[in-house]
């Protein structure tokens, strides 16, 4: 899963940001406003922890505009302002938590989990399990597993939120690698192979196409059905 953070203080976003990494999320920073904005309209992000107080944009400005463009990320204020109308306004404009700082890094990871896992640690589609905790595939039908990890697991998991829907390259590589990378289209090929492999060693039915021109679907083939 992806998370944008905006924040102009740039030792604290890291800190987080290395934080959520830790729990296999995939994590991207904004320092300013007029960023912040651009990558959030972008709608590639699970979760967005938006400052109010920055330069440029501010983060109330920024909820408003994902608001009207009906971008799907979810919202959580982080800020110094902590008093009953900033947090109603923050709320009123579509964010569904907020920390005010000073905060533990913890009380960070738990609210987020509670968003994005809220009492699940897996993914399932078709015949496959995804155990988000352990980084195992699961064929529920015979029970054999394998691990599968790193960019593998975020590829897959991000199939699995989005299955039987056509995800073109550049999506892939925005949601997976990040908005700064040089990935080549025979790496994304590569990566899509080995988990092909694992689903295939596993004897699973759900399978990653390849569309031409348009990018890759996953599907699943219920062999008990004609």
């Amino acid at each position: 899963m992806k998370i944008l953070i905006v924040e102009d203080e740039k030792s604290l976003a890291e800190l987080v940001a290395d934080r959520l990494r830790k729990e296999k999320y995939t994590v991207d920073i904004s320092f300013d406003g007029d960023e912040g904005l651009y990558n959030a309209l972008m709608d590639v992000y699970d979760l967005i922890l938006l400052d109010i107080m920055l330069p440029g944009v501010d983060g109330i400005e920024i909820l408003k505009k994902i608001k009207k463009n009906n971008i799907k990320s979810k919202v959580i204020m982080i800020t110094a302002k902590s008093q009953l109308n900033d947090k109603l306004l923050g709320f009123n404009e579509g964010a569904i938590d907020y920390i005010s700082k000073p905060f533990h890094i913890d009380e960070v990871v738990a609210r987020v989990n509670a968003q994005l896992r809220i009492n699940k640690n897996i993914i399932e589609f078709g015949d496959l399990i995804l155990d988000l905790e352990t980084s195992d595939i699961i064929n529920k039908n015979n029970g054999e597993s394998i691990n599968i990890i790193n960019k593998e697991f975020q590829l897959l998991e991000y199939f699995m939120s989005n299955p039987n829907r056509i995800l073109s390259k550049d999506l892939i590589y925005d949601k997976v690698w990040g908005l700064d990378n040089d990935l080549l289209s025979n790496n994304l090929e590569a990566y899509l192979s080995f988990i092909r492999k694992k689903l295939k060693l596993i004897n699973s039915s759900v399978q990653i196409k390849s569309l031409r021109n348009l990018g890759y679907r996953m599907e699943y083939k219920d062999e008990g059905t004609k």
